[in-house]
């Protein structure tokens, strides 16, 4: 019998974390754990996570707690800031990257600089670092599995054609599920409140990116995630509004055939693909029960309600630090929305004039990124302070 797969896991407190043990329990000889590594805000259940996977590494990003740590786990390894977190991702055969935030694009660069293969959940690895990060793709061994559930979703389907012929793709096709407002007017959007956005129809997910999902940034962020990944010109990357969350996106071909990927919405799916691939883990996570299902829905999005979605491409298509700037943005403004500072409807002017005022530069360098962003995030801070 072959050796069990090793599995670094970097935010294992966080929900791709906690979904990462449950895929790996359910195949217990087949993975195993050998590192965890999370933030600082819930050191008790890292612990926990430790000691119930033996692990003989644990990474602290909160330097400030990892004594602490250390001292409920003795004969662990504690190692601690956003170095020690990143050092995860030469520590196994697979590293799952499911840290939020800038943390996590050290986390992605030092997984594939060690020729390891990288399941990516950090969105700022590919939205704020895709230049930084295209370079390390190509060392020997290295490897990218997305486990966003829609790119995890274009990544099988493109496996059905011929992956030596990319010319043959004709559309990758993004779905959304609409948000909490769809079919919604932007006039009827002008006093919704906090608690309407974070009113999600299909996914329970954290405050921010359920706003995200409900201006549809998230899906404008996703777009900017597939051409990074898959090299896909912004023409060719299309949404549609699936409210379902049942087809979780799909790639046209230039014969015609679309191929797309179904399931119930669970994260594990996308998990425990990265965690195996080429093959599949045996666990059925997501599997649909076809007589209960009655209709699949598509429709084309608002983008005069929801122009989020138009200023991902705007970024997108500009390249370099622009998606960076735009993500820095659009963190504050949702922070400002959930404080109450801004309406949901203000969220998108800010991005808009944040983003007329980006210079074009092009990061080369993980701090070049970071310095992007602390300006984006200043910008925002600036024009809404300076709004009537």
């Amino acid at each position: 019998m072959s050796r069990p797969t090793t599995v670094s896991l970097a935010g294992s407190t966080g929900s791709i974390g906690t979904q990462t043990l449950e895929v790996v329990a359910a195949e217990p000889e087949r993975y195993e754990v050998v590192a965890l590594g999370a933030g600082g805000g819930n050191l008790e259940l890292l612990v926990a996570q430790a000691k119930a996977t033996g692990v003989g590494v644990v990474a602290v990003a909160d330097e400030s707690r990892a004594a602490e740590v250390a001292a409920s786990l003795p004969g662990v390894e504690v190692r601690a800031g956003t170095e020690g977190l990143a050092s995860l991702g030469a520590e196994a055969d697979v590293c799952v990257n499911g840290v939020v935030g800038f943390a996590g694009l050290h986390v992605t660069l030092a997984t594939l600089e060690a020729g390891r293969r990288l399941a990516l959940a950090n969105k700022e690895s590919l939205i704020a670092g895709g230049p930084v990060v295209q370079r390390v793709r190509s060392t020997p061994g290295a490897e990218l599995v997305p486990v966003d559930s829609e790119h995890c979703a274009i990544h099988m389907c493109l496996r059905s054609g011929d992956p030596e012929g990319p010319d043959r793709v004709a559309r990758v096709v993004l779905t959304a599920s609409g948000g909490p407002f769809r079919g919604r007017t932007r006039a009827e959007l002008a006093d919704v409140t906090v608690d309407d956005a974070l009113a999600h129809p299909t996914w329970s997910m954290g405050p921010k990116i359920t706003v995200d999902s409900s201006t549809l940034m998230n899906k404008g962020l996703e777009v900017i995630e597939a051409h990074e990944l898959f090299g896909t010109d912004y023409d060719r990357i299309e949404v549609v509004v699936h409210p379902q969350s049942i087809v979780h996106s799909m790639v046209e071909f230039t014969d015609g055939a679309t191929v797309a990927q179904l399931s119930l919405p669970d994260m594990r799916l996308p998990i425990g693909y990265a965690l195996a691939f080429p093959d599949r883990i045996a666990a059925p996570f997501g599997r649909i029960d076809w007589t209960a299902l009655r209709r699949l829905d598509f429709e084309e999005p608002d983008l005069d309600a929801f122009p989020c979605l138009r200023l991902a491409y705007e970024a997108g298509r500009a390249g370099g630090g622009a998606p960076a700037w735009l993500n820095a943005a659009n963190e504050v403004a949702v922070a400002a929305f959930l404080d109450g500072a801004i309406r949901w409807v203000d969220i998108p002017d800010v991005l808009e004039a944040v983003l007329s005022r980006h210079d074009g530069e092009v990061p080369d360098s993980a701090e070049a990124v970071i310095e992007v962003d602390r300006r984006g995030r200043e910008a925002a801070r600036r024009t809404i302070s300076d709004r009537p």
